[in-house]
């Protein structure tokens, strides 16, 4: 996407000008996140990956978003997106 702009070829006498629009791709996912069972007190880890590099993830459970906090972290590690559950409960199902 930032390769968008005008591109000029100039001659001295005489210039030529172009726009180029770059769209960008969507995101996809190239693994889904994948069914998991843990015993009551675990941690857990949930993992996917994505196909372009730093897009934005909000992790939920249900339609309720996620917060970082002691029992939830996240990461992301280029197209790698983590979410750690920790102290796993039977309400986390």
């Amino acid at each position: 996407k930032s390769d968008s702009d005008t591109y000029s070829c100039d001659i001295g006498d005489a210039q030529s000008r172009a726009k180029l629009t770059v769209q960008e791709a969507p995101v996809l996912f190239k693994q889904e996140l994948q069914n998991e069972e843990v015993k009551e007190g675990k941690q857990v880890r949930l993992t996917c990956e994505l196909s372009k590099p730093g897009t934005p993830v909000k992790w939920m459970k249900g339609d309720t978003v996620l917060y970082a906090s002691e029992k939830y972290e996240f990461k992301q590690h280029g197209t790698v997106a983590e979410l750690i559950i920790r102290d796993v409960k039977s309400v986390d199902a």
